[in-house]
């Protein structure tokens, strides 16, 4: 039926009966009223339809395998078809609210006449007086006001905004088929509880789809859109009483209406409203995956990409109806949580935290932290929370990052590799070292620093010969500071620079002499793509966690991994084959994951902090440790981290068994794969004068020390079975103790 023909057939009756609508459910302001001359022209002479803004939408962020982990939303609310809606339910909302829908035009006389009757008989609302073409304008002018003046008006209980509405609704009904009309009330319609719209409703009164809706669960939703607020089942008995009262006069209706049997309806009224609430949380720290979820926000709402303004992108969050997958690996995730969760407690102000990396695309795939996201009670600043991204730089939400200690005599390395440096090429070393000279930043500016002595850490070797691969494997300080002379502290920053090294601040890096020490405030994320870079081969991927976006209308959007070459393939390689040392000959020595792996520790003069970056060829990853207080003025020395008491905390002593403990459990499904051997052609024959004497003479001390403490352990044990003293407990680092 046209909206003419309805209109000519309803002539002045058509007018008056939508007075009377308006009076049902507000009363008539004014004194004049209308001369039906004026009421003809009013619904003949119709305006355009109402503009129609994009229904605000949950986004949702998926982990890879299409799993949600996290949702924003300013209303909680997802747009589905009509044949997305069980048929059940379509009838019962046309049963409640507009009976005759699909008989008229816009505006109902004869329903508007018998709402106007069953209610005055019942001395309440019972039925209502607006079609459902109606409510939907209503709902339009509410969810497009630009301000709260406009939503006012789209309420004002008067007969103005009453023949606004009317004639809007029939222009809506010669704009619209109507069941486009029955699917876009059903999908802005309110229905209590925080749900917008059917799908939502489903969801969280039954913990199920608008498509699988059942008879007693369609008639209970459409018996809440009449009343959302006093039949919110979330609030109490009392408005779920409400609500199964308002469900069974629906099921009376339907059968009234012969949709359903009478057998149907008392079945279905004599069964209760059985809810299964789901929650709906929304943000990041309601999310299982926080600080993954925070580091996808703030790419979000920082990229232009998703809108010229700030203002622009977080509307497209909140309202956007994104689905956005992620390169977030549950197994991994899961791993690095559980591997930091028994080293390090929420409440210890030492916090640990870890990021995880797939080499060749730079695909995050896991970030986690040994606190958890969001605000301590009373909004302390220290406990077990915290709301900074800690595995992030500041861009990411995180704070301002640890020192990343001898990570970074990784970059020194690669760039003696790469200038022609061979294994095995080394140089006699000092016991300490005054960086006096011999050290100029990229602007050309001698950095020389008189005034600081620089020692190598505790464990980390002294004076003597050293080559490439053994200052690698112990960590020598001072070899790594002479060779960084040697080769060039700019070259050493460029390198780094290209490896995607920044400060987890965002200021310029610190050139200086300590550089190759790691003198330079990182964060997990960062470090762990830089080291990615060596397992793919010298291939650096900027850190990505967004791979693809679907819009609200279905289109998808990839996000391809963004890449680069940062150095040659041979000298990956080479950095590859000097790094695996680090568990068989190093620092990690007996620490290794049953596969082939490099890496590197990272331990900060005066233990400010502690570091372990290392990978496989399929990934990478990163984790750090220090005191959230300040890690300068709490260094990590004398300190109780979960159920262990630490003297100091290095580099192998923490960073490196979490780093372990993860990467096994996150490779479980993972092929074992070795990295392609080093160009000896290129990079062999090298030689240190005095280093392979040097090493026989540790060994012969070894051996010394070997015999000596197994002489004292074999004394002891003979006492103790002759019974002359007590056998003495084998010496245990770091001391166990138990938190009281």
């Amino acid at each position: 039926m046209t909206v003419l023909k309805s209109v000519a057939g309803l002539g002045l009756a058509g007018a008056v009966g939508g007075v009377l609508a308006a009076g049902l459910a507000a009363p008539v302001v004014g004194g004049g009223g209308l001369a039906a001359k004026d009421v003809a022209n009013t619904f003949v002479h119709l305006p355009p339809a109402p503009r129609e803004e994009p229904l605000a939408q949950v986004t949702r962020l998926l982990d890879k395998d299409g799993r949600p982990f996290a949702q924003f939303y300013e209303a909680n609310r997802t747009a589905v078809r009509l044949r997305a809606v069980a048929p059940v339910m379509r009838k019962a909302i046309v049963a409640i609210e507009d009976a005759r829908f699909y008989e008229h035009g816009g505006l109902d006389v004869r329903g508007t006449f018998r709402a106007l009757l069953t209610n005055t008989q019942a001395g309440g609302i019972r039925q209502g007086g607006s079609s459902l073409t109606q409510q939907l304008v209503k709902n339009i002018l509410v969810e497009s006001a630009r301000s709260e003046a406009e939503r006012d008006r789209a309420r004002a209980p008067n007969l103005a905004r009453k023949i606004t509405e009317l004639r809007y609704a029939l222009a809506l009904e010669r704009k619209y088929r109507k069941d486009e009309i029955l699917e876009r009330y059903l999908n802005i319609a309110y229905f209590g509880a925080g749900a917008h719209g059917v799908e939502a409703a489903a969801r969280r009164f039954f913990s199920t789809s608008a498509s699988r809706l059942t008879l007693t669960q369609a008639a209970t939703l459409a018996g809440a859109v009449r009343m959302p607020y006093s039949t919110d089942p979330s609030l109490g008995a009392a408005q779920r009483a409400r609500l199964r009262e308002r469900r069974d006069l629906v099921l009376d209706r339907m059968a009234g209406l012969k949709m359903i049997t009478q057998q149907e309806a008392a079945s279905a009224k004599g069964s209760p409203l059985d809810l299964k609430l789901r929650p709906e949380p929304g943000g990041c720290e309601q999310s299982a995956y926080p600080f993954y979820c925070l580091y996808v926000k703030h790419e979000l709402l920082s990229n232009p990409a998703f809108g010229n303004t700030a203002a622009q992108r977080r509307a497209r969050l909140a309202r956007g109806g994104l689905v956005i997958r992620t390169s977030l690996d549950p197994i991994a995730q899961q791993a690095a949580e559980r591997a930091i969760r028994r080293h390090v407690h929420p409440e210890d102000t030492e916090v640990a935290a870890e990021a995880m990396v797939e080499p060749g695309t730079g695909r995050i795939k896991a970030m986690a932290a040994s606190k958890r996201f969001g605000r301590n009670p009373g909004n302390r600043k220290n406990g077990p929370r915290t709301t900074f991204n800690l595995p992030a730089d500041v861009a990411h939400g995180g704070g301002q990052g640890f020192q990343a200690g001898s990570t970074f005599k990784v970059f020194t390395l690669a760039t003696a590799l790469k200038q022609g440096w061979k294994f095995g090429d080394g140089f006699q070393t000092p016991g300490a070292l005054v960086p006096s000279q011999g050290y100029r930043n990229c602007a050309g500016r001698p950095v020389n620093d008189p005034n600081t002595r620089v020692l190598n850490a505790s464990g980390e070797g002294e004076g003597g010969p050293q080559s490439i691969e053994t200052g690698t494997w112990k960590s020598v300080n001072i070899f790594y500071m002479m060779l960084e002379r040697k080769v060039g502290l700019c070259n050493v920053v460029k390198t780094a620079k290209a490896l995607g090294v920044v400060r987890a601040d965002g200021k310029p890096l610190r050139e200086v002499p300590t550089f190759t020490l790691g003198i330079n405030e990182m964060d997990p994320v960062t470090v762990a793509a830089s080291f990615a870079a060596f397992a793919a081969r010298g291939i650096y991927c900027r850190p990505l966690a967004i791979v693809e976006i679907t819009g609200r209308d279905g289109r998808r959007t990839h996000v391809p991994p963004v890449c680069e070459r940062a150095i040659q393939r041979p000298v990956a390689d080479a950095v590859n084959h000097v790094l695996q040392g680090v568990f068989d000959k190093g620092t990690m020595k007996g620490q290794g994951l049953g596969r082939p792996a490099a890496g590197k520790t990272g331990t900060n003069n005066g233990y400010t902090s502690a570091w372990f970056a290392g990978y496989t060829p399929q990934l990478a990853a990163a984790v750090s440790v220090g005191d959230i207080r300040g890690s300068y003025r709490f260094p990590l020395q004398g300190v109780q981290i979960g159920d262990q008491y630490y003297g100091s905390v290095q580099g192998a002593s923490l960073p490196g068994p979490i780093w372990v403990e993860s990467m096994g459990p996150a490779l479980r499904r993972v092929e074992p794969r070795g990295f392609p051997g080093p160009d000896m052609s290129r990079f062999g024959g090298g030689h240190t004068p005095g280093l392979k004497e040097a090493q026989a003479e540790e060994e012969r001390r070894e051996m010394r020390r070997g015999d000596r403490a197994f002489a004292k352990r074999h004394r002891r044990l003979m006492r103790w079975l002759l019974g002359r003293a007590p056998a003495a407990p084998s010496p245990e680092w770091p001391h166990r103790r138990r938190r009281h």
